[in-house]
């Protein structure tokens, strides 16, 4: 009688975990943010939109990329001209450099770039990004190899290609925040995001997060009568 009931236990454990089975990466969508690091509405977005998301079950759908260029102009000294001034051109380095060290994007939310950069774009919707560096103490994170990168060049060159990819983009960006869904540009809607990401998976298991928002899929493309929150290209 114990066996018969150590094997029922069995066969529900069993069946449990192959319903909770991981998303494989080939059914994941892949959503890309272009973005710089003190336009306000891009800091917002990461702040009050992305990162609440992807506390939810949400996350384990989506392979999130972070592109810190934004609208960034390269003189014809080759010296770069950012939209908010010199400090925004140095926040976009410490970023690129955070991506670059801290790149598990098992643990993106926890433990490594998306922790540091939201905790930095939190700063300047308050006003304080000249407090950043106080992000690595806040997350627990060594401020060492973020340094290293920006001092030894490597967060230059990281920024080179994220110019060139950024510029490589079609169509071409109009604004920032400009979000992709699987290589598709949302444009205006991009606040709608999480419906995109719903309409685009095409795995069994649906998370939570997508059966609550699907009364919202049909609102996709209708305009914000608040207007768009950008800031466009210079």
């Amino acid at each position: 009688m114990a066996s018969h009931n150590q094997n029922f236990i069995l066969i529900i454990l069993i069946s449990w975990l192959m319903f909770q089975s991981p998303v494989s990466s080939q059914d994941k969508v892949n959503l890309s943010l272009y973005y710089e690091s003190l336009c306000p509405y891009c800091a917002d977005f990461i702040v009050n939109k992305l990162a609440k998301v992807l506390e939810t079950d949400l996350a384990s759908i989506v392979n999130l990329r972070l592109v810190p260029w934004g609208n960034t102009q390269i003189a014809p000294n080759t010296s770069w001209i950012c939209q908010h001034g010199p400090a925004e051109c140095l926040l976009n380095t410490v970023e690129a450099c955070a991506i670059k060290v801290w790149s598990n994007l098992m643990l993106m939310i926890q433990e490594t770039h998306f922790k540091f950069i939201n905790c930095v774009e939190r700063l300047h919707l308050e006003n304080r990004q000249s407090s950043w560096q106080s992000c690595f103490s806040a997350t627990g994170l060594s401020q060492t190899p973020i340094k290293n990168c920006y001092n030894n060049g490597l967060g230059y060159r990281l920024e080179k290609a994220y110019a060139d990819e950024t510029a490589s983009l079609n169509p071409n960006h109009r604004f920032v925040p400009w979000v992709l869904v699987n290589n598709q540009p949302l444009q205006e809607d991009y606040q709608n995001f999480i419906a995109y990401i719903c309409r685009a998976y095409r795995g069994r298991n649906i998370p939570q997060a997508c059966k609550n928002k699907a009364l919202e899929i049909n609102k996709i493309n209708v305009p914000d009568s608040t207007g768009p929150r950008v800031c466009f290209r210079g």
